[in-house]
């Protein structure tokens, strides 16, 4: 029996338990930016509605400006786009997007302008009444104070993404009390892997922040609480129904808001006036639906709990979807996730008379949460942040079904998200599928070639160089061995600038104190291709252990290519390995 693998389920990092304690820090910093936001928020709500500076909550719907509530609006665009302009540009649109941005193309590096200026110009435009959430700002603050400590350390970029995403959820968790959805969010949207060295620093992030937030926020308990009755199996097909409506609504929106954008783009003056423009829209829309103004965390909790009549929860989601579409395409500063929970409810209501099997209030949560799914792209993101929302376990195999059918019509008719199409207009091109890299999964003494011409050691520079590098050259590079074991590996460059010299050498001199770039059977196709990459070689030698460099094999890059066409096989060709017991012929085995 041979000897079990040194090798584990998991890349084994030391420094992963120092990344967990800095994330720690991260999240309770985060969780205050958090709080900090939400104060900013109710002061500017104050200020512009009310006239009077306090950060007590109260709701933009109840100003008495009459009229005036359109001019409101417009002066916190204004202000915002002049703090874009001459301030940064990265304040723009809802955050989720930039922070990606910043994690796949910035090395995770953001500035300490964004993290001051993203909450105060998102808190003068809710504030203002712009119909936003604090999530996006929240998230886009949250990575940016990540990012910065991160900075001022000595990390890699990958540990450094971590932090920015465990800042980033540590603040969505302080917002919403989601700390299961935030870290859902984070391997959905932000992560783009599912390893130990971030999942930790993530969820550690998380749960700080969950710790903090009843001492931060004036309730402890979930958002939105809600119990419906348990729905029987006729609602399986209202949830089929229902997935496809907030599937359309999510296609709708996605593609209003980047042909909105584009108008805004063909306009002929500088776009720091563009949230003025956007504003004018909120404005008007406000003016006739006051409560499509500003957060609504109070208008949603209506919609999930029946207090809104079919017709005024129809003119909601019409202007709400109308002034949000409009103003987010002027590029001003808000989150894009209490928006949608208030569209995605509206639906639900107008929904709810129609649809049979269950509680008329489950389906303003499932299709709320549905709504967040397609928009997204994040079916598991959206169900947990709905569950953890309202703590409704009934209602959670209809919010898995409908968001996951909702995220299906999303991705057969869309080929991009609301928030990777803004990245793609960049120049970017972003791939959110993965799963295990094949080159993992196979060994080096699978594909490596055991038949290997080499070079003596011993042989002179000029003889090698006319041998083994003539006309009949067969590879581009060869071990050089010395009694078997492996000194080097030489191609024609190195040679020939050993015979310029005109000194009489050995090709084994030119090896006496390099140590040779070697692999081990039992290395995985994927640390070799990196090794390959690093030390830019096309070929290395295969060695039977790093002591007596016995040669074993050769692994060239183009042996690299085995396990992809492996993978293509299994996820591409079509198989029926077995036939119907009836058929003529079969038998058991």
């Amino acid at each position: 029996m041979s000897a079990p693998s040194t090798k584990g389920d998991f890349a084994l990092n030391r420094r992963l338990l120092g990344v967990a304690g800095l994330a720690a820090v991260i999240g309770g910093v985060a969780s205050l930016g958090a709080a900090a936001l939400l104060d900013l928020i109710r002061f500017f709500t104050n200020v512009f509605f009310f006239q009077k500076a306090s950060i007590a909550y109260t709701s933009p719907a109840d100003n008495t400006l009459g009229p005036w509530v359109i001019v409101v609006p417009v002066i916190g665009g204004l202000i915002v786009g002049l703090m874009a302009r001459y301030g940064s540009d990265r304040i723009r649109g809802h955050g989720i997007p930039e922070a990606i941005e910043a994690i796949l193309f910035g090395k995770s590096r953001m500035s300490a302008k964004v993290a001051v200026l993203k909450p105060l110009s998102s808190g003068i435009v809710i504030g203002s009444g712009g119909p936003f959430g604090a999530e996006g700002p929240v998230i886009m603050t949250g990575a940016a104070i990540g990012s910065l400590i991160a900075q001022y350390i000595h990390l890699t970029a990958a540990e450094r993404k971590a932090l920015l995403v465990a800042g980033a959820t540590a603040g969505m968790t302080a917002v919403f009390g989601t700390p299961v959805a935030a870290v859902l969010l984070a391997v959905e949207l932000l992560l783009f892997e599912l390893r130990p060295r971030s999942l930790l620093p993530v969820a550690v992030a998380c749960t700080v922040a969950g710790f903090i937030r009843p001492l931060l926020m004036s309730s402890s308990g979930p958002l939105f609480p809600l119990e419906t009755a348990a729905p029987g199996l006729l609602a399986l097909a209202s949830c089929v129904v229902a997935g496809l409506l907030c599937g359309a609504l999510s296609a709708l929106l996605s593609a209003s808001l980047y042909k909105v954008e584009d108008l805004f783009g063909a306009l002929p003056f500088h776009w720091s006036w563009w949230p003025a423009i956007g504003g004018l829209a909120v404005g008007i829309g406000g003016y006739f639906e006051p409560r499509a103004l500003g957060v609504g965390y109070d208008v949603i909790g209506d919609l999930l709990h029946g207090h809104l009549a079919l017709e005024v929860a129809l003119g909601l989601l019409i202007v709400k979807a109308v002034i949000w579409v409009i103003a987010l395409a002027s590029g001003t500063s808000g989150g894009i996730l209490a928006p949608l929970l208030m569209m995605g409810a509206g639906l639900g209501v107008m929904l709810a008379p129609v649809l049979p099997g269950a509680d008329p209030l489950l389906w303003p949560l499932v299709c709320m949460s549905a709504t967040l799914a397609g928009v997204m792209r994040a079916p598991l993101t959206a169900t947990i942040f709905a569950f953890e929302l309202t703590r409704d376990p009934n209602a959670l195999l209809a919010l898995i079904a409908t968001s996951a059918i909702s995220y299906g019509f999303t991705v057969l008719t869309m080929r991009r998200s609301i928030l990777t199409e803004k990245i793609a207009r960049r120049g970017y091109h972003i791939y959110r599928e993965y799963g295990v890299d094949p080159l993992e999964r196979v060994f080096i003494e699978d594909v490596m070639t055991r038949d290997v011409q080499t070079i003596d050691a011993a042989l002179p520079v000029s003889v090698a160089l006319a041998r083994y590098f003539g006309p009949d050259q067969a590879h581009r590079a060869f071990p050089v061995v010395r009694d078997a074991a492996v000194v080097g590996t030489v191609d024609r460059a190195t040679l020939a600038a050993a015979a310029e010299d005109g000194l009489r050498r050995t090709v084994g001199d030119l090896f006496v104190a390099a140590q040779p770039v070697v692999a081990l059977p039992d290395d995985t196709c994927r640390m070799v291709a990196s090794r390959l990459a690093l030390h830019r070689l096309e070929r290395m030698p295969v060695v039977a252990d790093e002591q007596s460099m016995r040669l074993v094999g050769l692994v060239a890059r183009s042996d690299l290519v085995k396990p992809r066409l492996g993978h293509i096989e299994e996820e591409e060709t079509l198989e029926r390995l077995r036939r119907a017991p009836w058929h003529t012929g079969d038998r058991d085995v």
